[in-house]
């Protein structure tokens, strides 16, 4: 009889272990899926450029979720977290910079950024890159700053390659339409002493007046005549400010009881006077007071109220006046938990 309860222990431990697998397993899969991407390969970047990249993930859950810590396995990676904790439907970013003023040649980092609320989990996130030694950038980046919607505006970098006085740029290609580049002549100098001679080119990149609104994240690709390496990146940042927003974007009304209410006051922001027409809400629950008039700045008072125990998980819509119909949404999210004493009696 001994025997017999033996094997049970056996079975009964490997039930836990396996169980214990499967928890670790699908904790972090739930982390995971919040992000659009796990990898980036910067390909082949110029000494001191800028090079930097967002691997962004949004809150897909009802609870909040908490970022506990975020490292990397290399020096030659910085990692940068843009907030800790995100409420439903929430984004944000680690922004994984490669540290090419300190480090040259190949190199690659995992970024581990640690979650502990809801539930504990481990995300990796994968860069690798090339830094040359033999070009550099000035300024390091395309840089357009912050800019109205329909405002141009346009940056001049000088490329500098060392080492091959045949060295020669044949093509800047890029996957965005709404930047337009113009590339000088080579300027070949004779240094100085023991010095490289040096190749040097003007380029001017203008930015279109019909950018879409938003965080500007793009790069060039420099085509060369240098078989080994015959491309290399350069960094395009800049931000193109909405012609209307909300804030907050994403209301949590939290857990309600049945019966209860709710109140959130919005704050919508135009670049030039506007009226709101009206706001689209599919949930009767909802209701609004409106202001009146035409300016930039509106407060909006949102009122909810808990008929119901239907889960509250929506987009609002506000329509205004502006040209082209321009709208703006919000997401709204929360739950209402039923009376418990009716739910007993039932």
């Amino acid at each position: 009889m001994e025997k017999p309860a033996g094997r049970v222990a056996v079975f009964a431990s490997f039930a836990v272990v396996l169980a214990v697998w499967c928890v670790d397993a699908s904790g972090q899969s739930w982390a995971e899926k919040m992000f659009t991407t796990t990898s980036h390969d910067f390909r082949s970047v110029g000494r001191g450029a800028k090079a930097d990249f967002r691997f962004e993930f949004r809150n897909l859950y009802e609870e909040d979720v908490r970022v506990a810590a975020v490292r990397t396995s290399c020096g030659c990676t910085t990692p940068t977290l843009t907030t800790k904790l995100l409420r439903t439907h929430e984004t944000g970013a680690v922004v994984a910079t490669l540290n090419t003023n300190s480090f040259i040649g190949n190199k690659s980092a995992v970024i581990t950024v640690v979650f502990d609320k809801p539930y504990y989990a481990e995300v990796q996130l994968r860069v690798s890159g090339y830094i040359r030694t033999d070009i550099t950038f000035d300024p390091p980046e395309v840089s357009f700053e912050e800019l109205a919607p329909g405002q141009t505006n346009e940056r001049e970098i000088v490329i500098t390659h060392r080492g091959n006085s045949n060295w020669r740029i044949t093509d800047v290609r890029s996957h965005c339409n709404h930047l337009q580049v113009q590339l000088g002549p080579a300027e070949t100098i004779a240094a100085a002493g023991v010095a490289p001679t040096l190749v040097r080119y003007r380029m001017s990149v203008k930015l279109r007046d019909t950018m879409p609104e938003g965080d500007i994240q793009e790069r060039l690709t420099l085509v060369s005549n240098d078989k080994a390496f015959p491309t290399t990146e350069m960094a395009v940042s800049g931000r193109i400010r909405p012609t209307l927003s909300v804030a907050p974007a994403a209301v949590s009304l939290g857990r309600l009881q049945a019966g209860g209410a709710a109140e959130q006051r919005l704050v919508i922001s135009g670049e030039s006077p506007f009226s709101i027409r009206d706001i689209v809400c599919s949930d009767e629950r909802f209701s609004f007071d409106i202001p009146e008039g035409s300016k930039k700045l509106h407060f909006v008072k949102l009122m909810f109220k808990a008929v119901d125990d239907r889960p509250i998980s929506l987009r609002i819509r506000i329509e205004t006046d502006l040209p082209g119909g321009r709208s703006a949404t919000f997401v709204v999210t929360g739950s209402v938990e039923s009376d418990v004493r009716e739910t007993a009696e039932r």
